[in-house]
């Protein structure tokens, strides 16, 4: 405890930013986006902008979403509440309706305990009744939240086929664009940018510290950006995709069918039997080049965005965090989209990047004193982290710390008055790495996320892969240490919302040291007997028994 009230009073008093200050935040979420990041080491990405953010920063390598549908994981990171916690799997419910629900949110927090600005520009909460109609307003946010304009024409026909799909503009999946033909002439991302860029602004003789939320809409389908983008990602980069079929020795339950990419008009000409047919290969390298494009349009938007806090010299006193809600499929397992339990639909690209960021503090071991060193290299943590984390590390970094939700007090469960999270914070992560110049820092044991699903098997209706909360017969409860992934497939009782853990329907099993794209289940070898039965025991005990 010593040690680590050290490492924190150094990090703040000497490295972060003068004691009397609190740090301002820029707190930018990527809606879908997996690690498709060159500073992630993807061979295929094109992203200068993010990869230069990420020098001199924290990229954590093990970060994952607790689960991969865009409302529930935003509920979850911002309020730092668990699924099961919330009872919020679904787009359809707002978690302030219920009467012993109504918990803090992250800018309600920074707002109330620390007098923060709090301002939402784009997808941070999911619009619609999961947020209220209101992106939680007046709760989180001290300004109205900002949408764009041009979001009415998300799903417009302006998409053209350079193939012999199509001949006329259309609502597809695959949607390079012409950006002054668009309705509005400009897309919502450009939108989100200047709107960020104006607040910003205003800021300048803003007394009091801020959080600015913005949350980019692209990579989320349909693919639409600014066609000369696909100039980075010609299609004969794209190799085929590895193991694109679905494994045998994996359950149906599993499966997601992908089915609002089936609802664009592109694939619709494809002719797919539902479904398990699969999108043809020429097609489906398309479908990735342009994620891939999308991908670097949006870190375009975010290095003028950077550029923009640098130009007002807000830089020095500002953190920057920049992840996702969840990743996204691209073709592993025959699968797209997210909707699954599999590591590449949950793991998601995290980057904390501190003020001064060309230095870093050490300590001289001969002296037993901490210095700074000029680094110009990225420092990869490999520490287990999840999204519920971000909730306590950001209020940590502002100096309103947020106690662990405790199981024996029940005032915590209406925590307006009593605020806790079921995150915990990782600026001792970030601490030691400065200090100790380490990466491999022994923190959780495990991250936990989960699934539900309406049927054993894939279907159209109810949905397999968007259920309603009164459609869930199944959950998929999953957990990933250091070397494995282990799920759990368990019947979900409508009555009392609640799995039962004595069902079990289906069980997966992955060792990453030989199988990174958790192909082969490993659930009936009998040399996995062991390791499967702590791993599972693991689960059933919860992420509290998890915690460092």
């Amino acid at each position: 405890m010593l040690a680590r009230a050290l490492l924190q009073l150094y990090l703040f008093n000497l490295f972060l930013f003068p004691v009397e200050l609190k740090p301002n935040f820029l707190f930018i979420v990527v809606d879908d986006l997996r690690p498709a990041l060159g500073c992630y080491k993807d061979p295929n990405a094109y992203t200068p902008n993010i990869d230069k953010l990420a020098k001199n920063s924290f990229l954590f390598n093990r970060a994952y979403a607790q689960q991969s549908l865009c409302a529930p994981s935003r509920n979850s990171f911002l309020t730092s509440r668990r699924p099961d916690t919330l009872l919020l799997y679904d787009f359809n419910n707002y978690w302030r309706d219920s009467k012993d629900k109504n918990f803090t949110t992250l800018p309600q927090y920074l707002k109330e305990k620390g007098g923060y600005v709090t301002k939402s520009i784009g997808k941070i909460f999911h619009p619609g009744i999961s947020s209220n109609y209101s992106d939680d307003s007046p709760y989180s946010w001290s300004e109205i939240p900002f949408h764009p304009f041009t979001n009415k024409y998300k799903n417009a026909p302006v998409c053209f086929d350079d193939s012999s799909y199509l001949n006329n503009p259309a609502s597809n999946l695959v949607c390079p664009v012409n950006v002054s033909t668009t309705p509005g002439g400009i897309l919502p991302d450009m939108e989100i940018l200047e709107a960020a860029k104006t607040f910003l602004n205003h800021q300048q003789s803003n007394e009091n510290p801020f959080l600015l939320a913005v949350g980019f809409e692209k990579p989320h389908i349909p693919l639409k950006y600014p066609s000369h983008f696909k100039s980075y990602h010609p299609l004969d980069k794209f190799i085929d995709i590895k193991n694109y079929s679905w494994p045998k020795n994996i359950n149906n339950i599993a499966y997601n069918p992908w089915i609002d990419l089936r609802k664009r008009h592109d694939i619709k000409l494809l002719n797919l039997n539902f479904p398990w047919e699969k999108i043809s290969m020429n097609y489906a390298k398309k479908i990735i080049q342009s994620y891939y494009s999308a991908v670097s349009y949006i870190d375009y938007l975010i290095g003028i965005l950077i550029k923009q806090l640098r130009i007002l010299k807000l830089d020095t006193n500002t953190i920057i965090i920049l992840t996702s809600d969840h990743g996204w499929s691209l073709g592993e397992h025959g699968l797209w989209a997210k909707y699954s339990n599999f590591d590449v639909a949950l793991r998601v690209p995290l980057i904390i990047s501190l003020p001064d960021d060309d230095k870093l503090l050490i300590n001289n071991k001969n002296d037993n004193e901490y210095k700074f060193i000029k680094n110009n290299k990225i420092t990869r943590i490999n520490s287990i982290v999840e999204l519920v984390d971000l909730f306590p590390t950001i209020t940590e970094f502002a100096e309103i710390p947020i106690p662990i939700c405790s199981i024996v007090d029940k005032s915590q469960i209406i925590n307006n008055n009593n605020p806790c999270s079921e995150g915990i914070s990782i600026v001792p992560v970030i601490a030691a790495a400065i200090a100790n110049n380490s990466t491999n820092i022994t923190w959780k044991k495990a991250a936990f996320s989960q699934y539900p699903r309406p049927s054993l098997e894939p279907m159209l209706k109810p949905n397999s892969d968007e259920p309603k909360l009164n459609e869930i017969k199944f959950m998929g409860y999953t957990v990933r240490t250091k070397r494995f992934r282990y799920t759990a497939w368990l019947k979900f009782n409508q009555n009392k919302k609640k799995s039962n853990w004595n069902k079990f329907i289906a069980e997966e099993l992955y060792d990453h040291n030989f199988d990174p794209n958790e192909i082969f289940n490993q659930q009936n070898n009998d040399s996995y007997r062991k390791i499967k039965q702590k791993i599972k025991k693991l689960l059933k005990n919860g992420w509290r028994k998890a915690l460092p």
